[in-house]
């Protein structure tokens, strides 16, 4: 099972430099994709800072997010809610990693989720979550 983090979810449904990237990579993949409430909610929320800093037009924010949620509608991307005990794996991961990589707890958050999902894939394009995600044993994605 694969963990995206709204990193890569946001390249997958929202031209940016990672975009080819994220989409080749998927053609060739058959795993489930996974992807948490906490993952769905920044997603959102991404399409619609795109659109405040003039990154996307107003039609193109919308268009990525009716995509996105076509692929949840569709199961093309497999929604879980975030589990409690991500919080208290996020602490120990926090205790064990922060004061070394510098770790933001939204970082922390999506590799314990991962974690406690059972993934054994972790695709993301935030060099920060990266570190933690192969610290803990999770199968990165090739960056572009």
């Amino acid at each position: 099972m694969i963990y995206l983090d709204t990193s890569f979810v946001v390249s997958l449904y929202s031209k940016d430099v990672n975009s080819v990237a994220a989409i080749s990579l998927l053609q060739t993949i058959s795993d489930n994709l996974l992807i948490t409430t906490w993952v769905e909610f920044e997603a959102v929320n991404a399409f619609g800072l795109k659109e405040f800093r003039n990154e996307v037009t107003t039609s193109q924010a919308e268009a990525s997010l009716q995509n996105f949620e076509r692929a949840l509608s569709s199961k093309a991307l497999e929604l879980r809610a975030l589990p409690e005990s991500s919080f208290e794996r996020g602490r120990r991961l926090s205790r064990q990693f922060t004061p070394d990589l510098g770790t933001r707890t939204a970082d922390l958050l999506h590799v314990a989720a991962a974690l406690e999902l059972g993934a054994s894939c972790f695709y993301s394009f935030d060099i920060q979550q990266r570190k933690v995600a192969e610290a803990v044993g999770l199968t990165l994605n090739p960056l572009p």
